[in-house]
């Protein structure tokens, strides 16, 4: 049996401003936009190249507003593997993505943790080979 995660659901604010943050700031490309309701969209962003997607979840109730940007309780929640680390890690900056851990080495790799706009944070790895 072949299984995957295709995609994860990222609670958001608002569509237009997440979509902006990850396809302007951190080079994703926007998969589909999709309006299913008045007020709900089918909104998938992903890393260029890649199989994995981000559905853009907006938040509908205060239950879920609270969760925005805390879906892991302030653990890193996900993780962005480059193979330029340093490249993808000066364009972050002068994008204006904010690093919260500069970079460092690890016994896997180079890395840094970022913050995405609502605060969830994240790990951008380049693995040593």
């Amino acid at each position: 049996m072949a299984q995957r995660i295709g995609q994860i659901a990222l609670l958001v604010k608002d569509y237009a401003e997440a979509i902006d943050f990850y396809c302007q700031k951190l080079g994703f490309v926007l998969i589909e936009d999709t309006v299913l309701t008045r007020t709900k969209r089918w909104v998938l962003v992903a890393p260029p190249n890649s199989d994995f997607r981000l559905l853009l979840a907006r938040a509908v109730d205060e239950k879920q507003l609270i969760r925005v940007g805390n879906q892991t309780g302030g653990r890193v929640f996900l993780f962005l593997y480059t193979n330029n680390f340093w490249n993808d890690y000066h364009l972050f900056l002068k994008n204006g993505v904010t690093f919260i851990r500069d970079p460092f080495e690890e016994n896997y790799g180079t890395v840094a943790v970022f913050e995405d706009l609502y605060g969830n944070l994240w790990d951008l790895i380049e693995e040593r080979k």
